[in-house]
């Protein structure tokens, strides 16, 4: 009679066993990414896996001047550990209090990522499981949320079918400010015409003799600079390709920022 129960315990344990595992290769819903948001990691998963906070890369093209405001930039996450199987969970947060800030999604073309948890994470899929290093969009916040820092936690595996034995590692990014910055430091100019096709003008304030102008594209890549003072104030923009820009201005220890559409 024992035996019997044994048996059936056992037939009962194998394909919940085998559905959690492939469920698992195919990324993981839930917060797991080592943030301290999420506090958990890959280990809830993988038994027997201690976490290091060394092989974990995670890298953006947000500019050092900031992210722009409902602006898509690329992340890629990367661990150089190895491994015959691998994962990830990435997510973002904001530093003053480690809530979600931001979405994330799928790079074009791309089947070995998913974002889950309403977009708030990304992971791997199945068909990313054999790679180490992924990459995918993150959209900014449409208005501003102070510093954002990316956290991730990532499974080298050893392919064994099982959960023991595999290596777990978190990482982040590094805080990234908003293109944003304090009231005393703003800069008040003037621009016209906006929208335009040739020329642009800036007007400095009275106090403001000499200026750099900057402009970014949509993706917060810097398309453009050029120096304007009070006696110099037209910028030729023809060259620009069509679309929307954030302009920069930046004299004196002070930053001004405006929305541009270039026709």
């Amino acid at each position: 009679m024992k035996k019997n129960t044994f048996f059936k315990i056992l037939l009962f344990t194998i394909p919940l066993t085998a559905f959690v595992l492939m469920s698992n290769s195919g990324g993981k819903t839930g917060a797991y990414s080592g943030s301290p948001g999420d506090v958990n990691n890959c280990t809830a998963c993988h038994s027997g896996a201690s976490v290091s906070e060394s092989n974990i890369t995670i890298t953006t093209n947000i500019p050092s001047t900031g992210y722009a405001f409902n602006t898509q930039y690329d992340v890629t996450i990367t661990n150089t550990a190895g491994g015959s199987r691998n994962g990830f969970q990435v997510t973002a947060e904001k530093d003053s209090n480690n809530s979600k800030a931001g979405t994330f999604s799928v790079a074009n073309g791309s089947n070995d990522t998913r974002a889950v948890n309403g977009n708030s994470h990304i992971t791997h899929t199945s068909s990313g499981n054999n790679q180490s290093s992924w990459s995918f969009k993150w959209t900014s916040p449409s208005s501003d949320e102070g510093k954002i820092t990316f956290y991730g936690a990532s499974v080298s595996g050893n392919g064994n079918g099982g959960t023991s034995g595999d290596q777990v590692y978190i990482g982040s990014s590094g805080s990234n400010s908003s293109l944003s910055f304090s009231q005393e430091k703003e800069l008040s100019f003037g621009m016209f015409p906006n929208p335009s096709s040739e020329n642009l003008r800036i007007q400095l304030p009275s106090s403001i003799e000499n200026a750099s102008v900057e402009f970014y594209d949509s993706i917060g890549r810097l398309a453009f600079t050029q120096q304007v003072s009070q006696t110099t104030t037209i910028i030729n923009i023809q060259n620009l390709s069509t679309g929307v820009y954030v302009v920069k201005v930046l004299a004196d220890d002070k930053i001004g920022t405006k929305k541009f559409i270039k026709q």
